[in-house]
């Protein structure tokens, strides 16, 4: 995606948010870190193009090159911190507990990471339904394809019921996903550990045989 006339790549500290660490990055990684640090401090509708490529340390044209407007560059943002949460949640079985375990752990990394929280508070409802309702992105298939991988070793396991994996695993990423966005509506009703709790008994009530 880089070109020979953009700006040379800059070291500087990302976004805590991120999980990456300080150091040399991607003039990619560059703005979508900036636009993280715009999304979490400023809220989402003040996200501007403009701003990203100052904060980046390159020019709007660079920027123009990779995404065509603020939205792909958020989309691109959020498929990155998505999919980089997935990494970092490692499997530590193939049953029935440890693909839930997981599945838990991801989805609590997912409602307290600051870019998607920045997207649930977010005032702008139209960007909100394109990607948390409405749109099947990268992201989500990238966590569908887990979920489905996920499900095929449970099966094989026989901890995880008959059924076509990839039914399946949208079925769990909707009461997954679902759960996350309306945490906060029961979070007076659901403290942590039943938030947590709860979750892990609807899917093991779900998949087990």
């Amino acid at each position: 995606m880089s070109s020979s006339n953009d700006e040379p790549e800059t070291p500087g500290q990302t976004h805590g948010g991120t999980g990456q660490v300080p150091g040399a990055r991607s003039t990619d990684d560059a703005i979508l870190d900036a636009a993280a640090d715009l999304m979490v401090h400023l809220g989402v509708r003040r996200t501007q193009l403009a701003e990203i490529a100052r904060r980046a340390g390159v020019s709007r044209p660079t920027v123009y090159r990779r995404w065509p407007d603020v939205r792909a560059v958020i989309g691109a943002l959020l498929t990155r911190e998505i999919l980089a949460t997935l990494e970092a949640a490692v499997p530590t079985g193939r049953d029935r507990e440890a693909f839930v375990e997981r599945t838990v752990e991801i989805a609590v990394r997912l409602r307290d990471h600051p870019v998607i929280g920045a997207l649930l508070r977010s005032d702008d409802s139209d960007l909100l339904l394109e990607y948390v309702v409405e749109r099947l992105g990268a992201s989500q298939r990238g966590l569908l394809e887990a979920l489905r991988t996920g499900i095929e070793q449970g099966q094989a396991h026989g901890s995880i019921r008959a059924g076509e994996p990839l039914e399946l695993a949208a079925m769990v990423l909707l009461t997954a996903q679902s759960t996350v966005q309306s945490h906060r509506m029961v979070a007076s009703l659901l403290p942590e550990a039943a938030w947590r709790r709860e979750l892990a008994r609807a899917l093991n009530g779900y998949l087990a045989p």
